[in-house]
């Protein structure tokens, strides 16, 4: 029997009742016989990004969170839009993954889901990019007006919504499956 793929669900919000952790949740529910999800917790602890403490020791909250990416075979990225850009907690995470290769060539699907998103959108694949994430034209989607298209009871009620989410998933899944693992 085959094993099955983790994934690793980075929220890009803080906040408990998170439109975004509702898709995460709705997505689980719908991907949940085929695939293995994790939450990562740990974003209110990470340490604001410094160039002098990402050393071979990292702060631990750091090296925690590295250790959940290089685990998980793929992301699972859902982000509101704060202020016209990526959350700023977000984006400390991912500084901290600037200098380390755990994001590299890691099949990502990245998923803004805000009031509008495009320039949230934008910055996060830039970012994903430069990181070298494997975020492919059909692993990432922008989902406007969120509010409108998920539920306090993490169901996706939207039905164009859904059909892009199973379409953004399955192509995961596809590169999940395509991808090779290399040991180090």
């Amino acid at each position: 029997m085959a094993q099955t793929k983790k994934i690793l669900a980075i929220c890009g919000s803080t906040r408990k009742t998170s439109s975004n952790l509702y898709l995460i949740k709705a997505i689980e529910k719908l991907y949940g016989h085929q695939l293995t999800f994790t939450r990562y917790e740990g974003l209110l602890q990470l340490p604001q990004f410094n160039p002098d403490d990402d050393t071979e020791t990292p702060p631990i909250p750091v090296a925690v969170m590295r250790k959940q990416v290089r685990d998980a075979d793929g992301i699972l990225l859902c982000t509101p839009e704060y202020a016209m850009g990526v959350p700023g907690s977000l984006k400390n995470l991912l500084d901290w993954a600037v200098s380390s290769s755990d994001f590299s060539n890691k099949p990502v699907a990245a998923i803004t889901a805000s009031l509008s998103g495009q320039k949230a959108h934008l910055s996060l694949l830039s970012t994903l990019r430069v990181i070298e994430a494997r975020v492919e034209d059909d692993m990432q989607l922008l989902i406007p007006f969120i509010k409108t298209k998920v539920n306090d009871r993490q169901e996706i009620t939207d039905e164009a919504t859904l059909k892009e989410v199973k379409k953004t998933m399955d192509a995961l899944v596809a590169a999940l499956s395509s991808s090779k693992i290399v040991e180090g």
